[in-house]
């Protein structure tokens, strides 16, 4: 694997064949959300409302404490991993390693180090726990790998192709595995799914002060980010919904644009339930790129 902060590779190699390879995006919009519950609780104990009464201002953190924003970015990582054992005998995973300088003086940042570092701890015990075996190679000899298989590295992190992020996570297994080249260049791009956790009202109140309950993660019924398959609109998967009109919202498996608001429950064919939205996405073969066909074209 090869995390990073905006996206991140892994691939999935044995002694021969390269299995699968997966860019995803991690989870980055805990550390906003959390900050508008903050300010939302705040302003509840001016207004006559029910509120959580305020904490102790000395509270202590535990010991091995990760920040929620951290933990839920590389959890990400952990769910994908999960599934993939379901099908697939892992037995180890390959991490490059990174490690933060300590600071003079400096107690906290020395306790916590980088968060980067704070939550790879974190990934490596919770691997660990599950009866895998980790490999840390330095970023020198990540590099060095590259140039031995002959693999170069997309300047674009968000190129969307093999040569961005899966090529470090490609060279990282195969040093554990001893593959000789990656036969499969084709990727699978996921992008979680953000479900909207149940508020106590929306921040804006609407006509006359009222503040509307917001929130929630079942649609009619069904569970949000259920895969269903539209007589008009094929393949989508479920958002919103409108109780009173008891229509539901479907929304786009490769873009999460919503499709439409005004579905009818009749019309759905419920096939599972998702919490990525993913797409398949070819390599171009070389002959194809010297034509002048961009890379990454979505089937």
């Amino acid at each position: 694997m090869d995390p990073g902060s905006s996206f991140a590779g892994l691939s999935v190699v044995g002694v021969k064949d390269t299995i699968l390879n997966i860019m995803t995006e991690p989870v980055n919009w805990v550390k906003d959300a959390l900050r508008k519950r903050r300010e939302m609780r705040r302003l509840r104990r001016y207004r006559k409302c029910r509120c959580r009464k305020k904490r102790f201002d000395n509270r202590k953190r535990p010991e091995g404490w990760v920040p929620p924003s951290t933990r839920a970015r590389w959890d990400t990582y952990l769910r994908i991993i999960d599934h993939l054992r379901r099908i697939i005998p892992i037995t180890h995973v390959g991490l490059e390693e990174d490690k933060a300088g300590t600071k003079k003086g400096q107690k906290k940042w020395n306790n916590n180090f980088s968060p980067l570092q704070n939550g790879r701890n974190y990934f490596i015990k919770e691997v660990q726990r599950r009866g895998l075996s980790v490999t840390l190679l330095p970023a020198r000899e990540v590099a060095r790998l590259r140039k031995k298989y002959g693999l170069p590295k997309a300047k674009d992190k968000a190129e969307k192709s093999f040569y961005s992020h899966c090529v470090d996570a490609w060279v990282i297994s195969a040093f554990i595995t001893g593959a000789a080249t990656p036969n499969c260049l084709d990727i699978w791009y996921a992008v979680p799914l953000r479900f909207h956790r149940r508020q106590l009202h929306r921040f804006q109140p609407s006509k006359g002060g009222i503040r509307k309950r917001y929130g929630g993660t079942r649609s009619l019924g069904l569970k949000r980010g259920t895969l269903v398959r539209h007589s008009i609109y094929g393949l989508c998967y479920i958002g919103g919904c409108n109780e009173r009109k008891r229509r539901l919202s479907l929304h786009d498996i490769k873009t999460g644009k919503r499709i439409t608001q005004d579905a009818k429950e009749d019309d759905i064919k419920i096939l599972t339930s998702v919490s990525f939205r993913s797409f398949y996405i070819p390599a171009i073969p070389p002959q194809a790129e010297a034509c002048g066909i961009l890379a990454g074209v979505v089937v």
